[in-house]
């Protein structure tokens, strides 16, 4: 037994001793979070698909400051991805409506369409909210007007950004609340004239809160700041949500596009209950692949419940290689895939997977529900009863059946 116990203890001293003799592994160092740049090693299938199945109408693009030469650009993308047509929601109302919509017909006939935005400021001084256009007395009826004359020169709907909510404000100095009534003359002019209104109403629900530890998008709002909108006399999220769903409920007559998935990505089903409760609202995927790709058993289940409500987007001008993410997103089962070509992700550190859509909904989303909301579209390459003019050749090229 003693023998034993004195094996054993040299066993042990002689492993401590191997142990301080044997190279140690390098200690990691720690990194900063904008020095993290990690690479997946999961290997599974990957459809890197080019363009879209079928051709699509972009309803969300702010071509409105480019230089023609950037323009044919746009088109040359929309032409490579099969972008049929781009909503531009850079509208302006009044005389110069016209030369704008005169220069995208002639440069680029029939590819895009435009939307106007209403004019808060008029001839008022910036820094002085009791000069603007939107603090005088009938703010309401002359938008209206304007937007009666935009769509006699050719205006197919009314763009409507977050400014109102949280950043616009009255001759007191105080935000102008989002169902003010002073508007009701302008959404009710919309539905008479049977135009749909584009709004942009909030931003994600992480810009309202606390930018702390917690936050899942800190690092995008440490680099911008200027848009948390937690705290000051901001209101909450779910009081803008609450507002604008008000003012869509006062009006069921006129059609309303919600911007980046009514802005409640987040929670699609209080989305859902949002839309079995207002027959005149529909929604529009711009800038939030992000967020639905990260729940794709959520994300398809609900575009299959809602085909004829949800259209397809991407806000800014966006080249091939932004748009990738769309088409895989939409129309494959890939996993686990980057929905920006950016190493650093812009809106969360998280990848996204395919949602797989089958044909009859990913034409709906592509191009059908907007043909249905937005009066006059026509889509190249789509006949007039719907049906793709090159969907025969599509069929021939993928051995007779849609891919």
């Amino acid at each position: 037994m003693r023998c034993l116990v004195l094996i054993a203890g040299l066993f042990m001293i002689s492993a401590a001793t191997w142990a301080e003799d044997s190279p140690k592994p390098p200690k990691s160092r720690r990194i900063y979070l904008d020095e993290f740049r990690p690479r997946s090693e999961l290997k599974a299938p990957q459809h890197v698909l080019q363009r879209a199945k079928y051709p699509t109408v972009n309803v969300h693009t702010h071509p409105g400051r480019l230089t023609d030469k950037e323009l044919d650009q746009m088109v040359e993308a929309m032409d490579a991805s099969n972008i049929a047509v781009s909503v531009s929601l850079d509208g302006k109302m009044g005389p110069d409506l016209s030369k704008t919509l005169k220069k995208y017909e002639e440069r680029h006939p029939g590819r895009l369409v435009t939307f106007v935005r209403m004019d808060f400021l008029g001839n008022g001084e910036k820094d002085k909210p009791e000069t603007w256009a939107v603090n005088q007395p009938g703010f309401g009826r002359l938008m209206a007007d304007g937007l009666t004359d935009a769509v006699k020169r050719g205006a197919k709907g009314l763009k409507l950004t977050k400014m109102l909510g949280l950043y616009l404000r009255d001759a007191d100095g105080l935000l102008i609340k989002v169902d003010d009534p002073r508007f009701d003359p302008v959404w009710k002019r919309a539905g008479e004239l049977g135009i749909p209104v584009l709004w942009h109403a909030s931003d994600p629900v992480a810009f309202f809160r606390e930018i702390d530890e917690k936050n899942e998008r800190w690092e995008e709002l440490f680099r911008h700041p200027e848009w948390s909108f937690h705290g000051k006399d901001f209101p909450q999220h779910q009081e803008i949500i609450d507002a604008r769903n008000r003012v869509i409920a006062r009006h069921p007559e006129t059609t309303f596009i919600c911007a980046h998935m009514a802005d409640i990505p987040e929670d699609l089903a209080k989305l859902g209950t949002y839309l079995d409760r207002y027959p005149n609202m529909n929604v529009e995927i711009a800038a939030r692949v992000a967020e639905l790709g990260r729940q794709p058993y959520t994300a398809r289940k609900f575009f299959l419940k809602y085909p004829d409500r949800i259209l397809f987007g991407t806000d800014g001008v966006p080249p091939v290689s932004e748009l990738i993410p769309h088409w895989r997103f939409l129309e494959t089962f890939d996993e686990y895939f980057p929905y920006e070509d950016n190493p650093f992700p812009p809106q969360g550190f998280w990848n996204i997977y395919g949602i797989g859509l089958p044909d009859d909904v990913l034409r709906k989303v592509y191009y059908e529900n907007a043909q249905r909301l937005i009066p006059g579209l026509k889509v190249p390459g789509v006949e007039q009863n719907g049906d793709e003019a090159g969907k025969t050749t599509e069929r021939r090229r993928h051995g007779g059946k849609s891919r």
